[in-house]
């Protein structure tokens, strides 16, 4: 079924790939429209979370946000359809980087960077500027379930320079790379919810208390790898650019969960610039009824 499926969708997602941006736009405003209006996708829990991070704004503010989120949804779904035939000029075009150097300061001095981001704007993008980064950049991500359009994906990824890491896999694949000398750049997209265990770390997040991950921290502590936080903004539909902001050259010299909260306190102030640009589809607050007292 799996491989059926794979190649019934792939011809609609190359024809995607292959439209011109406007009418790709175009494409997103249809679907936004009938998700929004329609089908009221997630919309529950889209409303839900936006009225949890934003409980001083209106309902009329809060429709404004969800109306934009869709929007931006549509856009971000179809742009990564659209990577599949993007050159690295487009891609140069289109996302910014405007301090490159406080990345690559450390590949010049033989020194692996973890890049810390959120579900914002477009961290999908975030991996194809890989070639000006200065070494070897990888991806975090969890396999899809589909073996197709999992080695799909990665085939992308590695059109520009970038590769896919399983989350599940992690920390051996570091290890390895410290073990070989081997520096190289982490793409950590760290704001997902884990399920509560004993000792997880609790935290505000938008002013609610939610389990957060903290693996990115603790891989940091054990190989002093250095942790940036990229801020990326949309400046206009689809255009996009990032501001890379120091978390911490020296980890292992930090208290604990020290990172986490300045990464969060940094997104969360990424969120508020502009809360339509967040995945609020995702359920950020599935947790929090079981928060300890």
């Amino acid at each position: 079924m799996n491989r059926i499926a794979f190649v019934v969708i792939y011809p609609i997602l190359k024809g995607i790939s292959i439209l011109p941006f406007s009418l790709l736009y175009l494409l997103s405003d249809i679907i936004s429209f009938i998700l929004f209006y329609f089908l009221g996708y997630r919309g529950e829990m889209i409303r839900k979370n936006i009225l949890l991070s934003f409980p001083e704004k209106s309902i009329k503010e809060i429709r404004i946000i969800e109306r934009a989120f869709y929007t931006h949804m549509c856009d971000i779904f179809l742009e990564m359809i659209k990577s599949m035939s993007m050159t690295l000029e487009s891609i140069n075009k289109r996302f910014k980087v405007n301090n490159i150097n406080l990345l690559t300061q450390f590949s010049k001095n033989k020194r692996s960077v973890i890049i810390m981001c959120g579900h914002y704007a477009s961290y999908e993008w975030l991996l194809f500027k890989a070639k000006a980064y200065g070494s070897s950049t990888y991806g975090i991500y969890t396999p899809l379930t589909n073996i197709y359009f999992d080695k799909l994906v990665k085939k992308i990824r590695q059109k520009h320079n970038a590769f896919l890491i399983s989350r599940y896999h992690t920390l051996e694949t570091i290890k390895e790379h410290q073990k070989n000398k081997h520096t190289a750049i982490y793409g950590f997209a760290a704001d997902q919810s884990p399920f509560p265990k004993e000792k997880t770390y609790w935290r505000l997040f938008m002013g609610n208390k939610v389990p957060v991950f903290t693996g990115a921290e603790r891989i940091a502590k054990e190989f002093d790898i250095a942790i940036v936080y990229a801020d990326i903004k949309r400046v206009k539909r689809g255009f996009y650019e990032t501001n890379f902001k120091l978390v911490s050259d020296s980890p292992k010299q930090t208290i604990e969960n020290e990172i986490t909260d300045v990464f969060y306190n940094m997104l969360e102030e990424t969120i508020s610039s502009d809360p339509s640009q967040y995945l609020w589809s995702h359920n950020r607050y599935k947790y929090m009824d079981k928060a300890p007292k």
